[in-house]
């Protein structure tokens, strides 16, 4: 398995700031937390690469509200400067895991996405079924509150295996432990209280 050091550098370099501020704000334009930033664009940018060269960068506490699209969901959204250093990871890191994920995983990755998976969905069924001919069945099936049920420390654990540069995962880290969700064992020891209630 290959290993990756130096990529914190790479990571908060202002040029790959910019670049994640560029891919970040496509389709938020009118937004004004968003218009916010963008006033001080420059002055944002070297302020949160300072911080994070000098080690003192601290990720924001989140925004939570509901959505309905169609059924009703609890958003939980980082501010503008935390979401642009997000994208500013991803750009690093994402190449580096994205030989890992399975083929039929369509989600969030360039060249996938809803239609890519909706046409391999087909190619299976057609397979399965015999061009038809025999019945078969696809589950459409979501994870309930995927995102705070993930394990913080395994998260740490897997990004480590091939990640070898200290600073790199301090920031990894700081992101990761900056989502406080409840962990899966007190989610459970709710649901048990709430079934005796």
């Amino acid at each position: 398995m290959k290993i990756y050091k130096n990529l914190f550098d790479k990571i908060i370099c202002p040029g790959n700031l910019f670049l994640a501020w560029d891919k970040f704000k496509l389709g938020k334009s009118n937004r004004l937390d968003v218009l916010h930033f963008e006033w001080n664009l420059e002055q944002n940018i070297f302020n949160l690469h300072k911080e994070l060269k000098n080690q003192i960068y601290k990720h924001a506490l989140y925004t939570d509200f509901y959505i309905y699209d169609p059924k009703r969901r609890h958003i939980h959204k980082a501010s503008v400067r935390d979401r642009v250093l997000h994208h500013a990871v991803f750009r690093i890191l994402n190449p580096i895991f994205e030989e890992t994920f399975i083929d039929n995983s369509f989600s969030c990755r360039k060249g996938k996405g809803t239609h890519a998976g909706v046409l391999m969905l087909e190619k299976i069924l057609r397979k399965v079924s015999k061009n038809y001919k025999k019945p078969c069945y696809a589950l459409k099936c979501d994870i309930q509150k995927f995102f705070d049920s993930v394990d913080h420390q395994i998260l740490k654990e897997v990004i480590e295996r091939r990640v070898k540069d200290k600073d790199a995962l301090w920031l990894s880290c700081e992101i990761i432990d900056s989502y406080a969700s409840k962990n899966p064992r007190e989610r459970e020891r709710e649901r048990e209280l709430l079934v005796f209630r």
